[in-house]
């Protein structure tokens, strides 16, 4: 499975390093948060990098989603097809969740905006500073 950080495999070649520049990845998370609901594309993103996990799994995973805002994620996502959950008939029940390939497909279009952000880091950078200089003014 593709990483999200990663272009799909049938799109054009680029080479990617396998470590991921934090700020690259702090940028990514900063404009998920504005043009889509930033949780659902951090669980996402979890899903892909560590397959099918429980609640408290998931939750450790991501680290800064409160119980409440994870299960109304979780059920939307569910809602929408995107996640699969999982109910295993035990005491105490378990429950885990796992992309579906809708979800696959949701988090491969998401590429673009890592690699958007790894080429477009010194502007974003250089444009915040020009804007905070001129408002300092």
């Amino acid at each position: 499975m593709p990483s999200l950080h990663r272009r799909p495999a049938d799109a054009p070649p680029r080479i990617i390093p396998e470590v991921v520049d934090p700020r690259v990845e702090a940028l990514v998370h900063e404009l998920i948060g504005r043009v889509a609901d930033k949780w659902t594309m951090l669980i996402l993103e979890t899903l892909e990098e560590k397959g099918e996990l429980r609640f408290t799994q998931l939750s450790r995973e991501i680290g800064t989603i409160s119980q409440k805002m994870l299960t109304q994620t979780l059920r939307q996502m569910e809602r929408d097809g995107l996640i699969k959950r999982t109910i295993h008939p035990v005491v105490p029940p378990k429950v885990e969740y796992r992309l579906t390939a809708l979800g696959q497909s949701l988090g491969a279009a998401f590429c673009g905006v890592w690699i958007w952000a790894e080429e477009n880091l010194a502007k974003v950078h250089d444009a915040r500073e020009t804007f905070e200089k001129a408002a300092r003014a």
